[in-house]
């Protein structure tokens, strides 16, 4: 069957439509629109009006292409953004009779299980792997092995919620990655706590940030055809205090660094580094599966 998966992210909306069969997921078209849904008052959970104008004029668009491949089953998922703010179930309502499109507002913890499905695709979780995932209006984490989900959680960490909370100088302030510390600190407690009951060994970025550290480590970094990726956590550590420590005109600059992540790189960086600092990690990889991959293979399942 063609099945199209719409993943109606804080920053980005995107569509992949794919012929799913029980042996095989073929992908025959995506795209990522920066809809930037959590523009301005994503901390005060509402869509402002003109990104919910954007956001549906992304969905016509989508529906647009959807028809053109006579797809047959459509999955439209929308998280953070849409499940907290105020005024998200009028965004539900105009999807459905403005572009055609009946939206699932899924919780964190369904969040959470589409990920694993769609990094545990890619081949990657051979020990004991922590997952993380970070989106504008959420970052998810999940502790597996190869054979299972052990523990999940999504936490209200997303980049642009702590962009708009605390990123106040450019470049960052030391007294503002220091807000942004404590305030993991404070929030990531239970995660810590189940990291050292169950110890993962290595961490694998679910695409989003993780495809920038990438793309922006690698020379001509394939990032279409790749499934997979280890990532250098030494080479990181470099960039990570590079993206950091540089000012936005600076930022723009750097090749491979797309507009809309140039300052929520740089949020995408301190929670990695908290991360990595939390669990001594040694081991690193990018999985180009994420929420989308996932959803279609429970299709396949199906």
């Amino acid at each position: 069957m063609k099945a199209a998966v719409i993943d109606l992210g804080t920053n980005t909306f995107h569509l992949i439509i794919a012929e799913v069969t029980r042996q095989n997921i073929e992908v025959l078209y995506k795209t990522s629109v920066p809809v930037r849904l959590g523009q301005g008052r994503i901390n005060e959970h509402m869509i402002i009006p003109e990104a919910f104008e954007r956001g549906i004029r992304t969905l016509k668009d989508f529906k647009q292409k959807i028809v053109e491949y006579n797809t047959e089953v459509i999955r439209a998922i929308a998280t953070s953004a849409v499940r907290s703010a105020v005024n998200g179930q009028d965004f539900v309502k105009a999807a459905s009779s403005d572009a055609g499109i009946d939206i699932e507002v899924i919780n964190g913890d369904q969040e959470a299980e589409y990920i694993f499905n769609g990094v545990k695709a890619t081949g990657l979780i051979s020990e004991i792997s922590l997952i993380m995932d970070i989106g504008g209006g959420s970052t998810e984490f999940v502790i597996c092995n190869q054979e299972k989900l052990i523990w999940k959680k999504s936490y209200n960490i997303g980049a642009a919620r702590l962009m708009q909370a605390y990123f106040k100088t450019d470049p960052i302030s030391e007294e503002n990655q220091l807000s942004i510390l404590n305030h993991l600190e404070a929030e990531l407690t239970d995660l810590k706590e189940a990291c050292l009951w169950h110890k993962p060994q290595r961490l694998i970025g679910s695409a989003g940030a993780f495809e920038t550290f990438a793309t922006l480590l690698t020379d001509n970094f394939d990032l279409e055809n790749t499934v997979s990726a280890e990532i250098n956590t030494e080479s990181y550590k470099v960039l990570a205090h590079q993206l950091i420590t540089s000012a936005h005109e600076e930022r723009k600059n750097i090749k491979g660094l797309i507009p809309l992540r140039v300052d929520m790189i740089v949020i995408a960086a301190l929670l990695s580094n908290y991360i990595i600092g939390m669990l001594d990690i040694k081991s690193m990889f990018l999985s180009t599966y994420d929420l989308k991959m996932g959803v279609l293979n429970t299709l396949q399942a199906n």
